[in-house]
């Protein structure tokens, strides 16, 4: 369904059937080991695996002599590897005083192994997303940059240039983003694109511990992941200058923009209408999303209190989501726009997890 001129709905032919679309197949190898050890003070378990998945479901788009559109057609190969350890440590184990201590870790590394047609760059909220042989699935391709031109003397010893949509040549000047001429022939164009991010963690994991003391238990769990990029689709419109054809609402950063000759800023000029595209999808954008949180934080007291018709009684409080450290500008690096593959690492300033406090009671009859 679509908007006609703004006064109708109508249907358009969005896509064409394949009567020989076949299932995606997915061989798996995996390994496992369980282990209690040390009269039972220490617990490990270790998983290793591989998959790999034939005959991959990828969207074409139709030739333009059948009209616009995409079909569904099966070709390609994706390996995932990957492992996970984990360990639970008794440090104490007496009558009323117990610590118990746990962790685990896990890293994965998917690659498109084969491609019918090449390489595959899909548009989504303004990001380029690249699926090419060789590399993972879902990365964000986009220029790399080299902080702003501080000043005209800068911007003429770099020679930079581009080409607008009516074939004309501009150069960049002091205040613009230096671009990185990938291909070294002065012209910033989409040949300078290149991978600028990742979303896949090289490891995430968890780590908890226990501690009781008398009728007291006290229990942290924290979780982390670690070198997985973000793109921060919210803070690419609120610190772009108003690049669009209207301006919208700006954060303070646009106080730091460049303004006068050899101003030092890592926030471009502001121009109506960005002509040199300056906020177009670079690495600008692209940011660590590390963190590690407390994810939930639990004390528990037994009431030592024992009647016929009550045998238990436990009072309890918890929190969660105290405390997150991490590098990243938004409001969660905990995020991801949806679950499908391509979307993965992306923030379009979806509410992030809130503090929880709850009190409660258990009673045991």
């Amino acid at each position: 369904s679509v908007r006609y001129m703004d006064r109708a709905n109508g249907l358009i032919l969005a896509n064409i059937g394949n009567t020989e679309i076949q299932w995606e197949t997915t061989s798996k190898m995996d390994l496992g080991v369980d282990a209690i050890l040390f009269n039972d003070h220490l617990a490990l378990t270790a998983d290793a695996y591989i998959n790999h998945t034939n005959n991959l479901l990828t969207l074409k788009s139709l030739p333009y002599v059948a009209g616009s559109g995409n079909y569904w057609s099966n070709g390609g190969e994706l390996s995932n590897k990957g492992f996970e350890i984990s360990a639970t440590v008794k440090m104490l184990n007496l009558n009323r005083l117990k610590w118990e201590i746990g962790a685990s870790i896990g890293h994965y590394k998917n690659k498109i192994e084969s491609l019918p047609d090449g390489k595959y760059i899909t548009s989504i909220y303004d990001a380029e997303i690249l699926t090419s042989v060789g590399n993972p699935a879902g990365v964000f391709y986009g220029y790399k940059t080299n902080g702003i031109f501080t000043s005209e003397a800068d911007a003429e010893a770099a020679n930079l240039k581009m080409i607008d949509e009516d074939g004309i040549e501009k150069k960049f000047s002091a205040g613009d983003v230096h671009f990185i001429d990938k291909v070294t022939d002065g012209i910033i164009n989409e040949d300078d694109r290149q991978i600028i991010g990742d979303p896949n963690p090289d490891f995430y994991g968890s780590f908890n511990s226990k501690y009781t003391i008398g009728d007291f238990t006290i229990d942290a769990f924290f979780t982390f992941s670690y070198g997985n990029d973000i793109y921060n689709y919210l803070r690419s419109k609120l610190e772009s200058g108003g690049s669009g054809t209207y301006i919208i609402n700006q954060t303070t950063t646009e106080l730091n923009r460049w303004i006068y000759e050899g101003q030092v800023t890592n926030q471009p000029r502001a121009v109506y209408g960005d002509p040199m595209g300056n906020a177009r999808f670079s690495d600008r954008w692209i940011e660590d999303g590390s963190y590690l949180r407390l994810k939930s934080l639990s004390v528990n007291y037994h009431v030592p209190l024992k009647k016929k018709v009550i045998r238990g009684l436990t009072i309890w409080i918890s929190a969660g989501n105290l405390l997150t450290l991490t590098n990243y500008l938004g409001r969660d690096p905990e995020v991801s726009v949806d679950n499908a593959v391509l979307y993965q690492g992306i923030d379009t300033g979806l509410v992030p997890v809130c503090r929880s406090y709850h009190l409660g009671i258990k009673l045991n009859l």
